[in-house]
């Protein structure tokens, strides 16, 4: 039989090449079995998983305050907190003002003093990614306030007995779901804790702004910028000139994410070597100089064709025309062969075209329509 021919050949074969024939066979029958490679005997033993790695921290994670009093800058806010920390009620909170400015960060390291290892059990954060209408109020938000909290930690450390709902990105809510806040703020004081995180406070409505302490965080100063920036490079062993240092701190506006993810960003782009202004500008889209001033120059010309060539050469090197505006802008104001009436019609029409663009304008047709503005005006003094 063909069957007793084939297992008599094996027979025959080394012992090495009969185990290999035996481990083939094995897995075949479990792959007839259950349609799946690797989950029979010989699955079992040469297909085990590998334990995966920890991956690469984004810088902005890794450096995040883990604590109140790592959070830079903000003295109001971590005073209250502290308070807080000490035993006094925590009220309600609301977070506003720009982004990078320790909003979120200040919070969730607010929540590690007060509930330690379970402070995820804690709260509940909802982002703006999250659907945040209505219904998740009712449902969601009104769920987790209902809960009761102990008063101590599994590790019989005491802890306040309250939990924290954090809704950041709170002024994207709908004036609905708002109105259905307030009155779940109100029902559930003792036992949960409302933190609202927002960009513009203009956005919430006024029966929550009353109900919560307001606390605007500010843009972070220079001296702050640079002494993150600088913890930072001596702990992941990042050199940045002086230059540099000064083009990240320009370019971040006063956000420290901002300017950790451009430090970030360089030293990846770089691979060990120093990190300059020129760098900087190309990671974070700025216009170099020698653009903004040939434009200037070739506005004076007085020349369309000119004038387009040079918008069409910026334009093809994928430089955004929202950056150019506001580069525009600064170096209009700061220069001194402009008249005040020359400044104030050239910054009417970046303001114009800055619109346009947070309309959704054809980038092209807004930078031409600066620039022959700027023409105009240039050549009728």
């Amino acid at each position: 039989m063909p069957g007793e021919m084939f297992h008599s050949a094996v027979e025959r074969l080394p012992a090495q090449h009969q185990q290999g024939l035996q481990a083939a066979e094995t897995t075949m029958e479990a792959f007839l079995k259950t349609g799946k490679v690797g989950s029979g005997p010989a699955g079992a033993a040469g297909g085990k998983k590998k334990e995966r790695k920890a991956g690469p921290v984004p810088w902005v994670e890794k450096y995040r305050p883990r604590t109140i009093t790592d959070v830079a800058h903000q003295d109001e806010v971590v005073a209250v907190l502290k308070k807080a920390l000490e035993g006094t009620d925590l009220p309600n909170l609301l977070f506003y003002g720009p982004p990078g400015t320790g909003k979120t960060s200040t919070i969730l390291a607010a929540a590690r003093d007060l509930f330690g290892p379970i402070y995820r059990e804690r709260i509940l954060e909802l982002n703006a990614s999250d659907e945040r209408g209505i219904q998740v109020v009712r449902d969601k938000v009104k769920g987790f306030a209902q809960l009761t909290a102990g008063g101590k930690r599994p590790d019989g450390v005491p802890c306040p007995p309250y939990k924290i709902i954090i809704l950041d990105e709170a002024d994207s809510m709908t004036k609905d779901a708002q109105s259905a806040l307030r009155r779940t703020m109100e029902k559930s004081g003792k036992s949960t804790k409302f933190c609202l995180i927002c960009n513009y406070v203009s956005r919430i409505i006024e029966p929550i702004t009353s109900r919560c302490a307001k606390f605007r965080f500010k843009p972070l100063d220079e001296a702050i910028l640079i002494k993150r920036i600088e913890l930072i490079m001596e702990k992941e062993e990042v050199a940045v000139n002086e230059e540099g240092k000064k083009a990240i701190i320009l370019t971040s506006e006063g956000d420290l994410r901002k300017a950790i993810t451009s430090l970030q960003s360089c030293a990846r782009l770089k691979g060990g070597e120093e990190v300059g202004r020129e760098d900087v500008y190309e990671i974070s889209g700025v216009i170099p100089d020698r653009y903004i001033e040939g434009l200037l120059e070739v506005c004076q010309l007085n020349s369309y064709d000119r004038l387009q060539e040079h918008v069409d050469l910026m334009m093809c090197e994928g430089f955004s025309g929202h950056q150019l505006v506001t580069q525009l802008h600064d170096t209009t104001v700061g220069n001194a062969c402009l008249s005040d009436p020359q400044k104030s019609s050239i910054c009417e029409v970046l303001a114009v075209a800055e619109h346009c663009l947070l309309e959704g304008a054809d980038e092209y047709l807004q930078v031409m329509s600066v620039a022959t503005s700027i023409m105009k005006t240039l050549t009728m003094a």
